[in-house]
């Protein structure tokens, strides 16, 4: 791997153009070769559902046949996913579809761009994968009051954790604090045995997810230990200062005005505050009471607060993520 890392995108791929429309990919790495194709071949395949094209296989090379209009957004996706993988060192599904979304491309191509909303943590590079996710990490970085609403899989925590953990590591605040209302999901789950961190774990496991996807488990593990990362339920900061610190409240839909009132008025000298939630799944007993939309409006004219609303287009989870949430969507808009 070190050794691909060294070379030139240019030294690794061969593009050779024949008669009738047919683009061979010749690759000069096995090991470049068998990632991009993946196991069972279920990067190409994936490429060609996405794509709609032909994509065929055959000892060290790639080869599409198609109009020159597809020939060369597959070249284009091959690139991006060489480059993807020489970066980070694996390929996930997401960066499939990524390989073919005309922004991505575009950020590629514009290696300043690119540079300027990486996020790079010790396990992965991040970038965002939308216009509106760029500007969500430019005011992640530039205001002190963020307030992000939209559906599930918009990046709203992912990004907002991965900034987080770069201040940190890079010194800028002391302790990350990552917090959400204990409310169930439209459950009764009953008592739940064990200390208090054991009862109220389950709530903010999704947080956990986001940290150990960018630093080992038992750097986490450490900091978690030591007080530079803290993950507490909503009701235990009321009467807290949060200074050097950025804290970022998740699941704020299930908040009540009050509630995001008294997290917001927590923020202190060198802090940033986050506030994140999806309006679309309230799960508080009086769906008015929830303080998320309301706090955008009352707070919105506000310099130094950047309100950042997000929809299905800026979905990177799995691609029917997209997909439903936008069905959902038309089908309460037809009500």
């Amino acid at each position: 791997m070190k050794n691909i890392q060294k070379k030139n995108i240019s030294n690794l791929l061969k593009f050779v153009y024949s008669e009738n429309d047919v683009l061979s990919i010749i690759f000069q790495d096995n090991e470049l070769l068998s990632n991009i194709v993946g196991e069972f071949n279920n990067n190409i395949k994936e490429l060609e559902l996405i794509t709609k094209t032909n994509i065929y296989t055959r000892g060290n090379s790639i080869s599409v046949k198609s109009d020159p209009k597809n020939n060369e957004k597959i070249k284009k996706a091959i690139i991006f996913l060489s480059e993807r993988f020489l970066s980070n060192g694996s390929l996930e599904k997401k960066d499939i579809h990524s390989s073919v979304d005309e922004f991505m491309i575009d950020e590629k191509a514009n290696s300043k761009a690119k540079v300027q909303y990486l996020i790079k943590t010790p396990k992965k590079s991040v970038i965002p994968r939308s216009e509106k996710q760029k500007s969500y990490v430019r005011a992640l970085h530039e205001k002190d009051i963020i307030i992000s609403a939209g559906p599930a899989g918009t990046g709203k925590t992912f990004l907002a954790v991965a900034v987080a953990l770069t201040m940190l590591l890079e010194k800028k605040i002391e302790r990350i604090i990552l917090s959400r209302p204990a409310v169930e999901a439209g459950e009764r789950l009953g008592f739940l045995p064990g200390d208090m961190r054991e009862k109220v774990d389950p709530y903010l496991r999704p947080l956990y997810d986001s940290l150990y996807d960018l630093l080992d488990y038992e750097k986490i593990q450490k900091k978690i230990e030591i007080g530079d990362i803290e993950i507490a339920p909503l009701a235990f900061m009321r009467g807290r200062t949060l200074k050097n610190s950025f804290a970022i409240l998740d699941e704020a839909q299930n908040a009540t005005d009050t509630q995001i009132k008294m997290f917001l008025t927590r923020i202190g000298e060198n802090s940033k505050i986050v506030i994140n939630g999806d309006p679309s799944q309230i799960d508080l007993p009086t769906k008015t009471n929830s303080g998320l939309n309301r706090s955008k409006e009352i707070l919105g004219h506000i310099k130094e607060i950047s309100t950042i609303d997000f929809d299905h287009n800026d979905v990177v989870r799995h691609h029917l993520v997209s997909k439903i949430v936008k069905a959902y969507s038309d089908k309460k808009n037809d009500k």
